[in-house]
C-alpha cells in the first residue's frame, strides 16, 4: 500500500506593500496584500438551524438574528451581482444556519443563475426536506449540493445533532439524487469517543451511494469555545482510520484551491480497481490559506475574510443607505485587501471568533 505523505503547508509572503491603502484607482478583484484573489463568494442565508450540532450550537438559549437583519433574497442576488460584475465570481455557496429553512431560496439561486456571466452554484445544507425542493432547486439553477451528515447511526446521530431527523436526511440525500444533482457530497466531523470509529463504514456507505465523503477537521467554532486542539480528530488520526479498510492513493489532479486534499479510493481486496474518492479538509493542521479563494459575507451582508476573523465590514447597511455599487465594491476590495496570510491556529495567541460557525456561515 502506498504510504500517504503531505506536503507541508506554506504561506506567502506579501507581493505588495501590506501597509498601502487599496484605493479604489486599483484592478477590479478581491486582491490581497499576499497577491490572493478571490472567486469563490460563500453566502449565509440564515444563522438559524433546525439541528443543534454539538460542535457548531449550543442545546438550547440561541438567540436567532431578526429577520429584517437578515439580508432579503434582492440583496442578496444584488451582492453576487456585484462579486461576479466587478470581481469576476465565477463559484457561489449558499450555506447558514440551513439555507433550506428559508422559504425563498429557490428565488435566490433562480436569480443568481440568471447573472451574466453565469457562476457556479452550490448549497451546503443538512438535507432535512431536501426531498421535497430538490427538483426545485435543481430547476432553478442549482448545480451542485453538500449534505452534512457525520454518521448514518441513528443514536449517534441523535447524541451529535440533539435531534433524532436522521431518516429525514437520508430522505432528503435520496430525493437530491433522484433529482439528478451531480455530484451529492457528504460533509462529515469526527469527534472522539463519538464516531471516529465509525468513518470506515460511513465511507463503505457513502462509496456503494455514489456519495463523495469529505471528513472536515473540528474547527474552533463552536459555540460553547470548548475544542481542544489535544483532543481533535486530525487528518492523520482520519487515514489511520481508514487504511486498515482501504487502499488510499493522492489523486494528482491539482486542488486549484479546494479545501479538500482527494484521494482515490480502492478495496483492500482489490487494489488496482477504483471505486470512488475520499477527501480530507485539515483545515487545521494542514492549512490551505496560502491558496485560498474564497470571500464571505454573513446573513447580515458582512464581508468575513476568513472563516476565523474577528472583524467585519458592514456591506448591507451601505446597500440600503443607497451607496451605488462601485461604493459597495470598493468597500468589499477594502475589506479583502486587509485579508491575513492565515489563521494563526498554529500559534499559541491564537483566539477563537466570538461567533460560532452557525453564525458565520461554512
Amino acid at each position: 500500500m502506498q504510504k500517504i505523505s503531505l506536503p507541508t503547508p506554506v504561506l506567502r509572503t506579501p507581493t505588495v506593500d501590506p501597509g498601502e491603502t487599496f484605493t479604489a484607482h486599483q484592478e477590479d478583484s478581491l486582491l490581497d496584500t499576499f497577491g490572493r484573489r478571490a472567486r469563490d463568494l460563500r453566502i449565509s442565508l440564515t444563522d438559524f438551524c433546525n439541528l443543534r450540532c454539538s460542535y457548531c450550537m449550543p442545546e438550547e438559549g440561541v438567540e436567532f438574528m431578526s429577520r429584517d437583519t437578515a439580508m432579503t433574497a434582492e440583496e442578496i442576488v444584488h451582492f453576487v451581482r456585484i462579486g461576479v460584475e466587478k470581481f469576476g465570481v465565477d463559484q457561489v455557496r449558499f450555506t447558514g444556519g440551513e439555507p433550506l429553512t428559508r422559504k425563498d431560496v429557490v428565488d435566490i439561486i433562480a436569480g443568481v443563475a440568471a447573472l451574466e456571466p453565469r457562476p457556479n452554484i452550490a448549497l451546503t445544507t443538512n438535507a432535512i426536506g431536501l426531498d421535497k425542493r430538490a427538483a426545485k432547486l435543481r430547476d432553478a439553477g442549482l448545480d451542485r449540493i453538500n449534505v452534512s451528515l457525520d454518521t448514518v447511526d441513528p443514536d449517534t446521530f441523535a447524541t451529535i445533532t440533539r435531534r433524532p431527523f436522521l431518516n429525514r436526511v437520508l430522505e432528503g440525500i435520496q430525493g437530491a439524487q433522484a433529482a439528478g444533482l451531480d455530484p451529492v457530497k457528504v460533509n462529515a466531523v469526527l469527534l472522539p469517543g463519538v464516531n471516529d470509529h465509525q468513518a470506515p463504514d460511513l465511507l463503505r456507505w457513502c462509496l456503494e451511494r455514489g456519495l463523495k465523503l469529505r471528513f472536515i477537521e473540528q474547527m474552533p467554532l463552536d459555540a460553547g469555545h470548548s475544542w481542544e486542539r489535544g483532543t481533535m480528530i486530525t487528518a492523520a488520526d482520519i487515514f489511520a482510520l481508514l487504511e486498515p479498510h482501504f487502499v488510499l492513493i493522492p489523486d494528482s489532479a491539482p486542488r486549484n484551491g479546494a479545501p479538500a486534499e482527494k484521494f482515490l479510493v480502492a478495496s483492500k481486496d482489490d487494489p488496482s480497481t477504483i471505486i470512488g474518492d475520499v477527501g480530507i479538509i485539515a483545515s487545521v493542521t494542514r492549512p490551505f490559506c496560502a491558496d485560498c479563494t474564497r470571500t464571505r459575507l454573513t446573513a447580515e451582508g458582512r464581508v468575513r475574510t476568513c472563516l476565523f476573523s474577528h472583524t467585519e465590514v458592514d456591506l448591507l447597511t451601505a446597500m440600503r443607505d443607497g451607496a451605488d455599487d462601485e461604493a459597495i465594491a470598493n468597500l468589499w476590495k477594502g475589506a479583502h485587501w486587509k485579508k491575513l496570510a492565515g489563521h494563526g491556529m498554529d500559534s499559541e495567541s491564537f483566539e477563537q471568533p466570538q461567533r460560532p460557525m452557525s453564525a458565520i456561515g461554512g
